[in-house]
């Protein structure tokens, strides 16, 4: 009597683990799958291959938030770059980039890091226990 209530109360905790399992699964599925809507924003980088002053920056700036979709813009005249926030579904950066140099008298140009740069990403990230559950995951899915 006494075994089998152990063998009922073993099974019982063994699939409470097993669902609970699949739950964290699937969460973790849906919560990292790519989305894009109106909530998404993406940061792009410009770098001005010459010097500009804060009359410049002021006016790039200007330029930058009266573009479709751009919702944040942070100029530094000492390093010449721009770094600004978009909304991926009322522009993109190429076009943002690509009008920039067409609207105004500065050459820049779109930055873009490496390949192994991307790969790198957060190094904390990559060695979390979350990274390496979202990698099994990825694999197995």
């Amino acid at each position: 009597m006494q075994k089998k209530r152990g063998k009922r109360i073993a099974l019982t905790v063994l699939s409470v683990f097993v669902l609970l399992v699949v739950v964290l699964a699937v969460h973790i599925y849906v919560v990292t799958r790519p989305r894009v809507d109106d909530t998404t924003r993406i940061m792009a980088r410009i770098d001005i291959r010459q010097s500009i002053n804060q009359e410049d920056s002021t006016r790039i700036t200007d330029w930058l938030y009266r573009q479709k979709g751009v919702d944040h813009v942070l100029v530094n005249p000492r390093s010449a770059i721009v770094i600004f926030t978009f909304s991926p579904v009322k522009n993109n950066a190429g076009r943002i980039v690509a009008d920039f140099r067409a609207g105004l008298p500065y050459k820049a140009e779109r930055y873009l890091p490496a390949a192994e740069d991307m790969r790198g990403g957060c190094p904390v990230a990559s060695t979390s226990f979350t990274y390496k559950v979202y990698s099994f995951m990825k694999r197995v899915f």
